[in-house]
């Protein structure tokens, strides 16, 4: 499941994928690909999580995109943090209480082990990770609002927007 930031956002994280793809880094492209915050991964997400995600009380949340981290040491993945509000974690806890039944769940995702990101590139080999900071790490944080949810099926790569979005 994952967060989807409003159109000043997503437009903010796309033009710094432009950036890092112009360097030749493995960054997100294309309309499939949506500037997001994975706030749960499960295996299977059955059919009824979708319907009760729908009926979630959902309000638009606005966040903080913070510095970068990066994460991984074989295939380091550069990633912009998200800045921890109690309104954030209250809706991870939400969203983790409804799609933790489903099998496959990996541990990083469920409450006190969450990172939230947005990812900025894959793949970054370590001759490739001192441009790739230089060439967004002047960028200062910036605000996005989480607008929605979806539900991102990576073997149909289809998403199925759950409640909100646009």
């Amino acid at each position: 499941m994952e967060l989807l930031l409003d159109d000043a956002g997503e437009a903010e994280v796309r033009r710094q994928w432009a950036e890092l793809a112009r360097l030749g880094l493995a960054a997100p492209r294309g309309e499939t690909h949506r500037p997001h915050i994975t706030v749960a991964v499960a295996r299977e997400i059955w059919p009824r999580i979708d319907r009760a995600l729908a009926g979630l009380e959902f309000a638009p949340l606005p966040v903080r995109l913070g510095g970068l981290l990066i994460f991984g040491a074989r295939r380091p993945i550069l990633v912009r943090s998200v800045i921890v509000t109690e309104e954030l974690l209250d809706l991870h806890r939400r969203v983790d209480e409804l799609v933790g039944p489903c099998p496959g769940m990996p541990a990083n995702t469920r409450p006190g082990a969450w990172t939230p990101h947005v990812t900025l590139a894959r793949r970054v080999t370590t001759e490739q990770l001192g441009a790739a900071v230089d060439a967004v790490a002047t960028d200062h944080e910036f605000p996005a609002v989480v607008v929605g949810i979806r539900r991102w099926d990576g073997d149909a790569r289809q998403e199925h927007v759950v409640v909100g979005g646009r």
